[in-house]
């Protein structure tokens, strides 16, 4: 049947259904992540920024489309986690904007909002670039306004669109060589299709499988939530053996490819070998699990075969405990000048305090803070001027989002590494001005070169280093150039690659995955060969890199 008209409740269908499918397909568009390092996190990024657009939707009981948008909109801004989030949330700022005087939406005007949204987006990066979420929401937004043309009906509109965004996303391997390399599609362009197939659905009103809303008692109503405070009571955040709180619901009544019969008993079992604190019931048409796990696409898979997964969460406890250890220590004096930066590890936390930073949010690589999480660290230090240092460069876009909305003048120094935060605080000085701060910081940070040592996820080929899966790889600022099967001699072989003839210090932090006695191999190996080098070793404690090492 065709709608002519969207209104409120088709609306409310649409980002239903859109969060749904986004949330249900993360860890897929996690998969994409071109480098083979386990810090892919896209798909999380776009499901806790949609995640946060809905819940705002659902909060209003408005029957006026524009006032809707205008919340989803909001929520997506709040909730913008990582470049992608970001960017995504400027699409959908563009889409209220176009859509804000309307009561229902026609044809026409819902292909309008998507234009406007592609117009908004490329506006907010300041280098677009080619075979990203911008290709497929150009193409989409372009194929929605050839169809408005022809048709007006909304939903062949939402077609053309979701078609338009399908043939631009398998284009961009064509337009971004590192994407043809590794053989992926763009992450990021690929979790705009999921969404957009969301919107699909839910104003069609066609039966679909990533429809499925259970209104039983959820999970979350379900496990007491003492359990994760004797957690995070009894343990240091390092001692955390399983580190991510996840949680699925499968709909057993749902037909999936190579379905399996289920037995409780059994899946308990099976799920108990993945981690523990494992919570799994069922009442024969949907089974609900809860368990800590290091490993929660396992977890998924699991699960996948026995119906269609439903809701999907996945929280870090290691970095919620750091920030239960952030507000235990919230009693600090306002500043009036904070420098607020963002990391991951109790030992790298305590390193930027030491240089003069006020305020740690808890964050980094898997984990990147939502513009709302900037936003309170800003309001929570009682500044009356701030300086972000994002230290990851899939963070700055939201920092940059958070000064634009701060009430006090903050500025962005964009450090894309912890070694990079670290120099630039040497930089600081309390009695100059934002300006004068954020260029005088920007300007340390390529005085440092900045090294990760990882684990290779899977095999690959990235600017020509032949990576296998389970080896150790040496990133220098951003780009891999080291494959090693052995840890000491990966570092070691980085740090030679980073080191030139001014080089003079060379900071190692290990992290959580390794310990100080590694650590000392690295530097005996370097210092046989580099006696005239001052090096320094610390307890970083930061997950995902088993080593983080500066060279300056």
């Amino acid at each position: 049947m065709a709608v002519t008209e969207v209104n409120s409740d088709q609306f409310r269908a649409m980002v239903r259904v859109a969060n749904h499918r986004m949330s249900k397909n993360a860890d897929f568009v996690n998969s994409l992540n071109v480098f083979p390092v386990p810090d892919g996190d896209t798909g999380t990024n776009m499901s806790l920024t949609i995640e946060s657009g809905a819940q705002a939707v659902g909060s209003n009981n408005s029957t006026k489309i524009g006032d809707l948008t205008k919340s989803f909109s909001k929520g997506m801004l709040m909730g913008a986690r990582g470049n992608s989030g970001v960017i995504s949330s400027q699409l959908f700022r563009g889409f209220y904007k176009a859509t804000e005087k309307y009561e229902v939406l026609t044809a026409q005007q819902l292909a309008d909002a998507f234009q406007n949204g592609v117009n908004a987006a490329y506006k907010a990066v300041m280098k677009p670039v080619e075979g990203t979420i911008l290709t497929v929401a150009r193409e989409g937004a372009q194929a929605g306004e050839n169809r408005a043309s022809e048709t007006d009906d909304a939903v062949e509109i939402m077609k053309a669109v979701v078609e338009g965004a399908k043939k631009a996303l398998a284009s961009t391997p064509d337009l971004l060589p590192v994407l043809k390399q590794v053989g992926v599609v763009d992450s990021g362009g690929q979790g705009l299709l999921f969404i957009y197939e969301g919107f699909l659905e839910g104003l069609s009103g066609e039966k679909s499988s990533d429809s499925y809303q259970p209104d039983s008692v959820e999970m979350d109503e379900m496990v007491n939530a003492a359990h994760h405070q004797s957690v995070q009571g009894q343990l240091a955040t390092a001692d955390i053996k399983n580190g991510y709180c996840t949680e699925i619901m499968v709909d057993l009544q749902a037909d999936v490819p190579d379905k399996q019969p289920f037995d409780l008993d059994k899946f308990r079992e099976h799920l108990s070998n993945l981690g523990d604190s494992l919570l799994a019931v069922s009442d024969g048409e949907v089974a609900k699990v809860h368990v800590h796990t290091e490993h929660p696409g396992a977890v998924f898979n699991y699960g996948a075969q026995f119906g269609q997964l439903g809701k999907i969460k996945i929280d870090d406890m290691r970095i919620q405990h750091e920030s239960i250890i952030d507000k235990d220590q919230s009693d600090e004096k306002p500043v009036d000048f904070a420098v607020i930066a963002v990391c991951s590890g109790n030992g790298i936390r305590k390193l930027f305090t030491s240089l003069g930073v006020n305020r740690i949010i808890s964050g980094g690589q898997t984990m990147n803070p939502s513009t709302q999480d900037i936003i309170d660290a800003i309001k929570k230090s009682g500044a009356k001027r701030a300086i972000l240092l994002p230290n990851n460069g899939n963070i700055v876009m939201a920092a940059k989002q958070a000064a634009e909305v701060s009430s006090i003048p903050v500025g962005i120094v964009p450090s894309k590494t912890i070694s990079q935060g670290m120099t630039a605080m040497l930089s600081f000085n309390p009695d100059a001005t934002v300006e004068e701060n954020v260029t005088n910081m920007t300007d340390e940070l390529s005085s440092v070169k900045s090294g990760e040592v990882t684990k290779a996820i899977r095999d690959s080929e990235i600017n020509g280093v032949s990576i296998k899966k389970n080896d150790y790889l040496g990133i220098i600022d951003g780009d891999i150039s080291i494959d090693r099967s052995d840890l000491v001699d990966a570092a070691a072989a980085m740090v030679d690659e980073m080191l030139d003839e001014d080089s003079e210090i060379i900071t190692v932090m290990y992290g959580r995955d390794t310990n100080k006695r590694t650590a000392k191999k690295v530097v005996k190996k370097l210092q046989a060969e580099h006696d005239d080098l001052e090096f320094e070793i610390h307890d970083g404690g930061q997950p995902v890199y088993y080593f983080l090492i500066s060279v300056e």
